[in-house]
């Protein structure tokens, strides 16, 4: 089950981005991110360019969008029930479901890359997880290791994806859990949020 199968409740202009998103998705099947233009998106779904502008800034922003959905999807109950290593599982479940789109976004590594885009979305969630749990920002070695981990788990997460995913989800997330720097590992258990 993709994101976009769940419509009913969207507004219009929700639609016209999941869309949109449709039809990026499909353009990357055949051409690479790079070489797509809006013309191609929009054609492809029917929509005009000046409908893709009303919504998105770029292509690349639209790639982002998309990717946001997965990613708040599978992480919006951590730190209230939810384990670090169940959120990762569930965003790894998602890219798999959507292996094509991950595959194509991630072969792209220049200006607007969704690699950049996937690490500002996910140091930040964690920043304010610690924020929310402890009442203060995170102090500088934790920050560090935090932004070191991110970096690290964003290389291997697209390592898995262009390489054929040949772990699943659940050994992929807890293999992330496992890798965690000691200190951040503690911190995370403290909350009681690191595993089940």
């Amino acid at each position: 089950m993709t994101l976009t199968t769940e419509t009913s409740s969207l507004t219009r202009g929700e639609k016209t981005k999941y869309r949109l998103a449709e039809s990026m998705k499909e353009c990357m099947c055949h051409t690479p991110v790079d070489a797509i233009t809006v013309r191609q998106i929009t054609e492809n779904c029917g929509l005009t360019r000046q409908t893709f502008y009303r919504n998105f800034m770029d292509k690349f922003a639209l790639i982002n969008w998309y990717f946001d959905k997965l990613l708040i999807k599978s992480f919006e109950y951590m730190g209230q029930g939810k384990t670090v290593q169940e959120g990762l599982q569930l965003k790894f479940s998602y890219i798999a479901e959507e292996k094509e789109f991950f595959r194509a976004a991630f072969r792209y590594d220049r200006q607007n890359s969704l690699r950049e885009h996937d690490f500002q979305l996910i140091f930040r969630f964690y920043q304010d997880l610690i924020q929310l749990k402890t009442g203060a920002p995170a102090s500088e070695d934790i920050r560090f290791l935090l932004e070191m981990y991110c970096h690290g788990s964003i290389s291997m997460t697209i390592e898995w994806v262009l390489s054929g995913m040949t772990n699943s989800p659940e050994d992929l997330a807890r293999l992330m859990v496992e890798a965690m720097p000691a200190k951040l590992a503690d911190l995370f258990a403290s909350f009681g949020i690191l595993t089940e």
